[in-house]
């Protein structure tokens, strides 16, 4: 598989990563082209890139894309090189080398984050895949000259920043992204497929991340021989998009590029589908909660309509809520929790994979023979023409939404890189959009014919013990002889004097927020308006009560709020579960609904052209929710099935013991962050209490209607009252009222969660700080960003970048009305634990105590990132709705961004450190999930406080047999601080 492996966990915005950690639960994604990802659509679809190109001397190849929304720039490079690439005893180098790419240049020693920090890029991030290598940054407008600069810098004048002590830093962060990858509970199947799929001889054969032996092995020269064969400008493309135009461009990019050297011309691998002439299978052990079934046929390059076609296919079989496979195998026959189909993109030859995880108890091999029939059915047959125009449609309104974004994964800028790299025509998306309007039902049963027949691979991986995958010996590779350079390329005097640094910017935009519009509808909800043209979608958030402190409330059955707002897309009106999706399928809108701590949400994203029928279906979402038992039933055991995938996943394990851990039983916030509940509350649900939170939260009274996107009031409200204005709740609207206080424990403590074999230990450590409403709020959020709520923050420059004992280290504090959670985390390797613990804590304790209180460099890098992102911030309708979301959530005013904008600007060291005395160093909760083999005593050893095991479910483990002291003198047999 070709899935990309990110070097940085980027700019973490406060919170994200809860949700992340919280709700990671085995889903797996496929990963098309960027190109096929946004611009599988229909001509009609009345969204296109419009770009200009350009080549220099050296052979950099630039794109531009004028997009003039914000005052942002989308600076985007590709390099062609990836892991295809690496001779055999020297798997891994182009994922190390994307590592040391960001360890600072000749010119710019150290973090290469540092100065993007200091002026607020979004969206910065790298990649590695077995084809390419990117780097991209969103900056503001006059940004781009440093950010042109830094992008020169690594490109032409990296090597002389290369030594043996980057290079052994950056070998261990890798090492450690490894270990956290298999670490995971299906976590070795990728480098499995691949191995199975490809031989030996075949540049697929072995992962994107390497070998631990071949990483050990790699030299200084080694390394350095590397970059010179393959990061040379003729190499690379450059793709410039947003508020930009394409003089500017010319004139920049030749400034700072122009007089890099081009390298030697490297051959790419010929095209190797590696046609299969046979099936094969293999059934491996995990310790997988359930069992797994991946079924894989290697298939057509990027670029080729066969492969555009096998996407419309994918969505046929297995691809969407309606799909064949998933009416079958979960709808039907109630055999599988979930099911996917998909093409995952590559050069030599691309993947079309099915993925089931099946039920417990259920044989495997009934869901894979029935896999085998609902194929042959659809290959021998063939889709119906109402299949095809539903799955256009669906990856028509992906387009559209998709090329809202100019950067970041996926965006405008990774689309036009996509096609150049891979098909030297930057406009191959179109003829993507082309070849996906124009299929026909023939031409899909032809194209799967010749494709998914014999060949596949099978791979099922059962419950059981996981064996470590074994390491190959590193071997001495063939030399690397680098081809001489073209005589075709030249290069331009250098025309910018490095010697004085990165160019930082003077002046930054102005943070623009969208007015806010108001109306009040029939039914009592208030609406607020924020008109965004950028793209002709609407996006429509209908804000509630209740939530998580809701299921106490309602007689402390956990999870009844989750569950009984994901419930309301199963079937509503005149629909049952699969109409209600084949419906919004065939609008091209997206619905559904869920549940937080303070409250619940429903949402649509529709087609500007499709607004009225698709609010017609969210109403009856709404007012009509079905609640039929049948699908009660189908959801209750797919979603218990996905609470025993978070109890097995190191990081979510953590996330669902910890809230009561803080809070103590019976308190309305004492449940998993995830808000899935346990296994028995979800399994106790009955159609009366979906029904009753239903009548009691999900209603028009005190609620909130936030519309985003390409609409106005006199457009949208009409049709908001002709679906909703007569809805009324029964009764007086309910409230849940104040969160109860905590007090913080007398002294800190540490549980530990057995996982046998891991190969790293999750450490979390946290404790309650004040609400989100709390008049610092911002001070508090201030000190968490320079303690480990970004990159260069102190814990992760701490155990990354200096110990390199993880693959990255932060903290976070979610929002909440009531106290909310600060939590602090680190994967490390299982040999480190006890190390990084007291790091962990050193750290803390340093910072709060204000023994290393937050220096003015600190503070004011924070400052200046926190104001200077706030322009590319806002690019998105997604981000503006969130934020308005937050605004009413918290009873903020209209103003509240310039608000805050101020209060940043003012914000002192001073404040700051006050804010970090907020947390208390002698009174830390510990999570601790690993391998207590390997990592108790070491533990015990640090005599952090009260040592208890804990279970998966947060209940007390008696003491090992040797005696081992579990020193829990509190009497607390539940698990709790009192």
């Amino acid at each position: 598989m070709t899935a990309s492996t990110r070097t940085r966990q980027g700019l973490l915005q406060k919170g994200t990563l809860a949700l992340a950690l919280a709700t990671a639960i085995g889903a797996t994604a496929f990963a098309p082209s960027p190109a096929l990802a946004q611009a599988e659509a229909t001509p009609s679809s009345g969204v296109d890139i419009a770009y200009e190109e350009f080549t220099l001397p050296n052979g950099l190849r630039v794109i531009v894309h004028e997009d003039h929304k914000a005052p942002i720039v989308a600076v985007n490079i590709w390099y062609h090189v990836g892991s295809k690439d690496e001779p055999r005893g020297r798997t891994g180098f182009a994922h190390l080398f994307e590592h040391l790419m960001f360890n600072g240049s000749e010119n710019n020693p150290g973090e290469y984050f540092a100065p993007f920090e200091l002026v607020g890029a979004t969206d910065m991030n790298g990649t590695t895949n077995t084809d390419r290598t990117n780097y991209f940054q969103n900056v503001p407008t006059t940004a781009l000259d440093l950010a042109l600069w830094m992008e020169s810098d690594r490109m032409g004048h990296l090597l002389g920043a290369i030594d043996q002590a980057t290079l052994d830093e950056q070998r261990g962060v890798v090492q450690n992204e490894k270990r956290q990858g298999e670490n995971q509970p299906y976590g070795q199947v990728w480098t499995k497929l691949n191995q199975a799929l490809y031989p030996d001889s075949h540049p697929y054969n072995h992962s994107v991340i390497g070998s631990m032996a071949d990483l050990n092995a790699a030299s200084l020269e080694d390394v350095k021989n590397w970059f010179r064969a393959w990061y040379g400008p003729n190499n690379a493309v450059l793709v410039l998009a947003g508020d930009i135009d394409v003089e500017t461009a010319k004139a920049k990019v030749a400034k700072y590029f122009g007089h890099i050297p081009a390298g030697p011309d490297m051959a790419q691998p010929a095209v190797d589908i590696a046609v299969r002439p046979a099936d094969t299978r293999e059934v491996m052990e995990d310790r997988v909660p359930q069992a797994r079934i991946y079924r894989a046929w290697n298939v057509p390059p990027t670029g080729t309509a066969e492969v555009d076609q096998l996407h419309v296919l994918g969505q046929i079989l297995g691809g969407s809520a309606t799909s064949r496979l998933e009416k079958r195998l979960a709808h039907q026959d109630k055999l599988v929790d979930n099911i996917s189909a998909g093409v995952s993109e590559s050069q030599l030859g691309s993947n079309f994979l099915v993925m089931a995880t099946v039920k417990e108890g259920v044989d495997p091999a009934k869901v894979e023979a029935i896999i085998d029939e609902e194929l042959e059915r659809l290959l021998t047959k063939g889709p119906t023409a109402e299949e095809v125009a539903q799955a256009q449609t669906v990856i028509r309104a992906g387009f559209v939404r998709g090329v809202e974004r100019i950067g970041g994964f996926g965006g405008k800028a990774d689309v036009l890189a996509s096609c150049e790299i891979y098909t030297g025509e930057s406009h191959c998306f179109r003829d993507s959009m082309a070849t996906v309007a124009a299929v026909t039902p023939a031409q899909l049963t032809a194209v799967g014919n010749r494709w998914l027949g014999d060949g596949d691979h099978t791979l099922v991986v059962v419950p059981g013990e996981r064996t470590p995958l074994a390491e190959a010996p590193a071997v001495d590779p063939a030399p690397l002889d680098l081809p001489p350079v073209d005589g075709k390329y030249s290069t331009t005097a250098a025309t910018v004097d490095r010697s004085t640094g990165v160019p930082m910017p003077e002046q930054f935009p102005d943070l623009t927020f969208p007015e806010l519009q108001r109306a009040t509808l029939s039914n009592g909800t208030e609406v607020i308006l924020a008109e965004r043209h950028a793209v002709p979608v609407v996006q429509v958030n209908y804000l509630f009560d209740g939530g998580y402190k809701a299921d106490v409330l309602g007689g402390d059955k956990l999870g009844t709020s989750s569950f009984a707002m994901s419930m309301l897309d199963e079937g509503a009106g005149d629909y049952d579960a699969l109409g209600f999706a084949a419906r919004a399928e065939s609008l091209g809108a997206n619905l559904g609904a869920g549940a937080s701590l303070d409250g619940g949400s429903a949402y649509l994203s529709a087609l500007k052209d499709q607004l009225d029928p698709s609010l017609a279906l969210f109403a009856d979402m709404l007012r009509a929710p079905r609640f039929e038992p049948s699908e009660i039933e189908r959801v209750k055991a797919t979603w218990i099935a996905g609470i025993k995938q978070e109890k097995a996943r190191p990081n979510s394990a953590a996330l669902r013991v910890m809230p009561p851990l803080l809070y103590g039983e019976g308190h309305a916030y004492a449940m998993p962050f995830s808000g899935t509940g346990t296994e028995a509350s979800i399994a106790s649900l009955t159609r009366d209490d979906l029904v009753g939170y239903h009548g009691t939260w999900v209603r028009p009274e005190n609620a909130t209607l936030v519309v985003v996107g390409d609409t106005t009031l006199a457009q949208v409200v009409p049709m908001l009252e002709k679906h909703l204005g007569d809805w009324k709740g029964q009764g007086a609207p309910e409230t849940t009222g104040e969160v109860a206080t905590v007090e913080r424990p007398d002294a800190s403590r540490v549980f530990l969660i057995d996982q046998p074999g891991a190969v790293q230990a999750n450490i979390f450590v946290g404790q309650l700080v004040p609400s989100t409403k709390s008049d610092q709020a911002t001070e508090f959020e201030f000190a968490n960003t320079v303690l480990g709520g970004q990159f260069s923050s102190r814990l992760n420059m701490n155990l990354r970048e200096d110990k390199h004992w993880a693959y990255g280290s932060y903290s976070f504090s979610p929002d909440a009305m009531g106290q909310r959670p600060w939590l602090a985390f680190a994967p490390v390797q299982i040999d480190k634990t006890a190390e990084s613990m007291a790091e962990l804590k050193r750290e803390i304790a340093e910072y709060a105590t204000g023994k290393a209180p937050p220096t003015a460099e600190e503070v004011g890098k924070v400052r200046s990132n926190e104001i200077r992102s706030l322009p590319g911030a806002y690019e998105t309708a997604s981000s503006v709705a969130g934020t308005i979301a937050g605004m009413v959530r918290y009873d903020r005013p209209d103003d509240y961004v310039r608000q805050r904008q101020a209060e940043i600007e003012a914000l002192t060291p001073t404040q700051v450190a006050a804010a970090a005395a907020t947390i208390d160093p002698s009174a830390l909760t510990w999570v601790v999930v690993g391998d207590l083999g390997k990592i108790e005593t070491p533990v015990r050893a640090l005599d952090f406080g009260v040592v208890q095991v804990l279970d998966a479910d947060g209940n007390p483990v008696a003491a090992a047999a040797n005696g081992s002291d579990d020193r829990s003198d509190d009497g607390s047999d539940d698990g709790n601080a009192e």
